[in-house]
């Protein structure tokens, strides 16, 4: 039986639909932006800034989400390897804030930054096909 009667959570999910798309397409600009600002183009900079800052905002709210679903449903965390590709990615996004965050001042950060984002890209095709195998769980 379940913790929480999660039908009545379906605005918890489409909150967590609609802020998945939204990383991912924020993930999207963030690489055009990133590309154009190696290319030295520096308007893009503050667009790639805002974006950068959602993307950060969008992850915690799905952290936020997937806790309060995964504990209404189960009462426990740690049933499937969504939890650690969302906690992969959350930290994968910090990294890669802080090192933007050091780039001025470090010469290095510039490569870390775009190393992390290379493994975001990654976290966040993990994270979205383990994703999808729990919204099929509820389904």
């Amino acid at each position: 039986m379940d913790v929480l009667d999660l039908p009545s959570f379906l605005w918890l999910w489409r909150i967590a639909a609609w802020a998945m798309g939204l990383t991912i397409a924020a993930y999207l600009i963030q690489a055009v932006t990133g590309s154009g600002l190696l290319l030295g183009a520096r308007w893009v900079r503050s667009l790639h800034i805002g974006t950068g800052i959602a993307i950060a905002v969008l992850v915690l709210i799905l952290l936020g989400i997937g806790i309060v679903g995964t504990l209404g449903h189960y009462g426990s965390l740690g049933h499937s390897s969504h939890l650690w590709s969302g906690l992969a990615v959350v930290e994968l996004v910090f990294l890669s804030a802080w090192s933007a965050v050091q780039i001025p001042n470090q010469p290095w950060a510039r490569s870390l930054h775009i190393g992390v984002n290379f493994l975001l890209c990654l976290g966040l095709i993990w994270v979205s096909i383990t994703g999808w195998q729990v919204v099929q769980k509820y389904l």
